[in-house]
């Protein structure tokens, strides 16, 4: 009998294949069955079942996308699977997925993204609370800077002050010593000539007194 499964649109099919990728990073753990039994209908189809492992046997059901089965056998294109309800049937090899189906996986995947979202914001939210600590120090040494250069600015115009002032002090020693040395020369210069007139005049005094002497 030739297989009379309906169409589809490539929307949906695309959107399985996306969610079937995203199904590597979270695949929850089934400790009903093993692993390697465990099947889902593909997301993107609702196929029909069949009685047999061929195309020629008659369709006996179909099975949703997402639906979960447990594998039993393999034979050529087909799988022998048994549905929840405990039907035992053929599908498809194709049409089967090793990971859960959306609706199932969903939940979870919503979930794991609402606790990746709060570590980032726990993660976002320290961060500015660093970022603001650091600003605060920052500004805080800057300060310290500001202040220190106008220390530095002030010392500096004092240190120049004092230079002028020194300058101007040593100038005015300057002048005061040469005007004590023009004194000393003045004083001795005095007394020299004082000296000289004395010198002179004694002598001729001296020979004045011998003179009138002679007369008595």
């Amino acid at each position: 009998m030739p297989d009379s499964r309906p169409a589809f649109s490539a929307l949906p099919a695309l959107r399985g294949g996306l969610l079937a990728a995203l199904a590597f990073l979270a695949v929850p753990a089934h400790a009903e069955e093993p692993a390697s039994t465990a099947r889902w209908v593909s997301d993107s189809l609702t196929t029909y079942v069949r009685s047999g492992p061929t195309d020629g046997h008659r369709i006996v059901g179909n099975l949703k996308s997402g639906q979960k089965v447990t594998l039993l056998n393999t034979q050529g294109n087909y799988s022998q699977v048994r549905g929840e309800n405990g039907d035992q049937v053929w599908i498809l090899s194709n049409d089967l997925q090793a990971v859960p189906g959306q609706n199932e996986r969903l939940p979870q995947l919503d979930a794991e993204v609402a606790q990746l979202s709060e570590k980032l914001k726990t993660i976002d939210d320290s961060w500015k609370t660093r970022v603001q600590g650091m600003q605060e120090t920052l500004d805080s040494r800057k300060a310290l800077v500001d202040e220190l250069q106008t220390r530095n600015s002030a010392l500096s115009e004092q240190l120049e002050q004092s230079q002028s002032n020194l300058r101007d002090t040593q100038a005015r020693l300057g002048d005061e010593n040469k005007q004590v040395m023009m004194r000393y020369m003045v004083y001795g210069g005095s007394i020299a000539g004082a000296g000289l007139l004395v010198g002179l005049i004694l002598p001729a005094l001296t020979r004045g007194r011998k003179r009138n002497d002679r007369w008595f």
